[in-house]
């Protein structure tokens, strides 16, 4: 499937942010439902290996979408506590501050806008992106890669699809569903989530849409590792492909690190 690179409702700046945090709250309540990334561990703890820093800093956070899942089976298969540091261009302060409360500060954030493709040099531990890597154009999404790259510090970019016609399927014809039996267990509890979910169903709508798009804008194994190939970056190596969920989705992941 050739990527395509339509609009989403949440990139948009006049898109009222209200909105934006009940989406984002969405896909963070799914993906740690179902724990969709807990194949991608082993790689996470691969990079580890190529830093001296034990924590990770978590790009373009979003609403932190299976972050504590994540931190604590790295943890466990580490071997050691994983601390978390979230961080976003647009910082979603409420999910953030919810999920530093529910993991006693062991994923915290930064209050402040990161940009991705300049990354403050303070900055020199792993750095992750789940779900959002598809959001960038080609020209951005190599800089992300090139500054971590030229900065000699890992890096794992990680969507939780694989590109295909059944997910599109699912997007269209089974989360309507799903949205409209979970939003009255998604946290933090908002009253305007209720009204624009059943009473005028603005929010169901822009997540089948953004859904959609995303899948349609993500990078394969092998458009990454094309981007990678066009980074000059002596002693820093690339791995991407495909890890297995235990329900049978699979997830696009690319790791780099400096040899």
């Amino acid at each position: 499937m050739k990527r395509y690179h339509l609009f989403e409702f949440e990139d948009l700046a006049w898109f009222p942010d209200f909105l934006r945090q009940s989406m984002m709250d969405f896909l963070r309540f799914m993906i740690s439902k179902i724990a969709i990334y807990e194949p991608i561990v082993p790689f996470m703890q691969q990079a580890l290996q190529h830093t001296s820093q034990s924590d990770i800093l978590d790009l373009c956070s979003g609403g932190g979408g299976g972050i504590v899942g994540i931190q604590q089976e790295l943890s466990k298969q580490a071997g050691y506590n994983v601390n978390i540091t979230l961080s976003d261009k647009f910082p979603n302060i409420p999910a953030f501050e919810l999920i530093k409360k529910q993991t006693a500060g062991t994923i915290s954030y930064l209050p402040e806008p990161v940009d991705a493709t300049d990354v403050p040099t303070r900055f020199n531990n792993f750095r992750t992106i789940f779900s959002a890597f598809h959001h960038f154009k080609p020209a951005m999404a190599k800089a992300i890669l090139q500054d971590a790259a030229h900065k000699k510090v890992p890096i794992g970019i990680f969507e939780g699809a694989s590109k295909s016609w059944f997910e599109i399927a699912l997007v269209l014809f089974v989360f309507p569903f799903i949205i409209l039996a979970i939003t009255p267990f998604i946290k933090p509890f908002r009253w305007s989530r209720l009204f624009f979910t059943y009473l005028v169903p603005i929010i169901p709508l822009c997540i089948m849409w953004d859904g959609l798009v995303s899948i349609l804008r993500l990078y394969s194994p092998a458009m990454l590792v094309k981007l990678t190939h066009e980074i000059a970056a002596p002693g820093y190596k690339w791995e991407a492909g495909k890890a297995q969920h235990r329900s049978g989705a699979k997830i696009i992941y690319l790791i780099g690190y400096p040899e």
